[in-house]
């Protein structure tokens, strides 16, 4: 009896504790509710300052023994590709769709191909004038590695990464630079027909053209080049067995092709030579430059949600089509497990385009910059700041990047700085 009572007590005691299940609910509901709302606003909160102030920071040089971090994540590739051979068993034999897998161009991007192209060469002509030219803006490059400078004298910054780089305590060794130190298009292969002979053998690559991967882009996106021929399809190609089949007549195929070259060159010589011809002072030529440069870039970004370009995951090469070449020149890291042949992955932006970041320069006429205060200086890509020096404005993508808003103390005032 005695251990009974202490058992229902002992239950009385716990029944008074517990909180009722309905005030439970309500609590979880209304504070899930509050939560939720405070994410809410402070979303809202987030946008509107990235959207008044965006902020972008250089991103870090990836390792070299490192393999470069893939743009779509290891999952949805892995769940796309299931996709891929689910359908592929359940119709064996079946006709492409959706352009430009299926042989095709999209009617809306051959536009921009020929934009990005005009951008392009603006963007030569112009780089040409400012790197060469009377009023020319000096471009150093360090002897020994790949750092470039944008400036009468070069930077003490100790970053150099070159050969003997540590008996010279990391100190770069300035020469004059160039107009491929600005700005960098890396090569590919020509591809003739990208959807039916999609790769370049080993054997193949002393015949086989190779141009500038933005080009080559334009190219497949609907440019027409001389020199450069390509086959243009009036009917989508099948997929059989996942291999490729093609029933478009040849002959067909070349007309076509024929009528489009003569079209896209009369409207390409006449926008370059409206861009030729005009007669412009530094700064606007530099500020011509720089819009040319932020055409092509969101003209690129356009092609490349529609035509796949692919990269190396661990060296620079790129090549425009579906699937890489098969080319063993890899020299990069545990290219001997690979026998030389690349680690292709989907390509970005940066890829195609190579930004070449240098240290912006408030004063081309003052002192030149010290390791010292490097954290205090800002960065930007090599044709920004050419364009920015020479009397272009400052682009808003780039300005918390160059840190405008950034006073860098004196050099014997750094010590007191937090």
């Amino acid at each position: 009896m005695l251990l009974q009572r202490l058992v229902m007590k002992h239950y009385s005691w716990i029944k008074k504790r517990q909180i009722p299940q309905t005030q439970i609910n309500f609590s979880a509901l209304f504070g899930t509710q509050r939560v939720c709302d405070n994410k809410e606003t402070g979303d809202t909160k987030e946008n509107e300052e990235g959207e008044d102030f965006p902020y972008a920071d250089v991103p870090k040089p990836a390792k070299k023994w490192e393999r470069k971090p893939y743009p779509t994540p290891m999952k949805v590739l892995i769940q796309r590709a299931k996709e891929e051979k689910r359908a592929r068993q359940e119709n064996p034999c079946r006709l492409l769709e959706h352009a430009p897998e299926n042989g095709l161009l999209v009617p809306e991007l051959i536009e921009v191909a020929h934009q990005v192209y005009n951008a392009r060469e603006s963007l030569l002509h112009g780089l040409s004038k400012l790197v060469n030219g009377d009023a020319a803006i000096p471009v150093k490059r360090c002897r020994f590695c790949s750092e470039v400078h944008i400036g009468h004298f070069g930077h003490e910054i100790r970053s150099c990464e070159g050969p003997k780089c540590g008996s010279r305590n990391s100190i770069h060794v300035w020469r004059r630079g160039g107009l491929r130190d600005v700005v960098g298009f890396p090569y590919c292969y020509h591809l003739y027909d990208r959807v039916g002979k999609p790769r370049v053998g080993h054997k193949e690559r002393f015949g086989v053209q190779r141009l500038p991967a933005v080009v080559e882009l334009c190219i497949q996106a609907g440019l027409d080049l001389e020199g450069y021929p390509t086959k243009r399809r009036t009917k989508p190609v099948y997929s059989i067995d996942g291999r490729i089949v093609d029933f478009d007549p040849e002959e067909q195929a070349v007309a076509v092709e024929e009528t489009l070259e003569s079209v896209n060159q009369s409207r390409r010589a006449s926008s370059m030579d409206s861009i030729f011809e005009e007669q412009m002072t530094v700064s606007e030529l530099s500020a011509r430059t720089l819009q040319s440069w932020l055409e092509m870039r969101s003209g690129a970004m356009k092609l490349l949600k529609k035509y796949s370009v692919v990269t190396c995951g661990y060296c620079p090469e790129v090549q425009v089509g579906p699937k890489g070449h098969k080319v063993r020149m890899c020299k990069a890291s545990k290219h001997q497990h690979r026998d030389g042949l690349h680690g292709w992955q989907e390509a970005t932006i940066y890829d195609l385009i190579r930004p070449n970041y240098v240290w912006h320069v408030r004063d081309l006429h003052g002192s030149p910059l010290v390791n010292e205060l490097k954290r205090y200086y800002g960065k930007a890509p090599a044709i920004v700041e050419l364009c920015v020096q020479a009397g272009a404005p400052v682009p808003k993508q780039y300005r918390s990047m160059m840190r405008l808003d950034v006073v860098p103390p004196n050099l014997d005032e750094h010590d007191l700085v937090a």
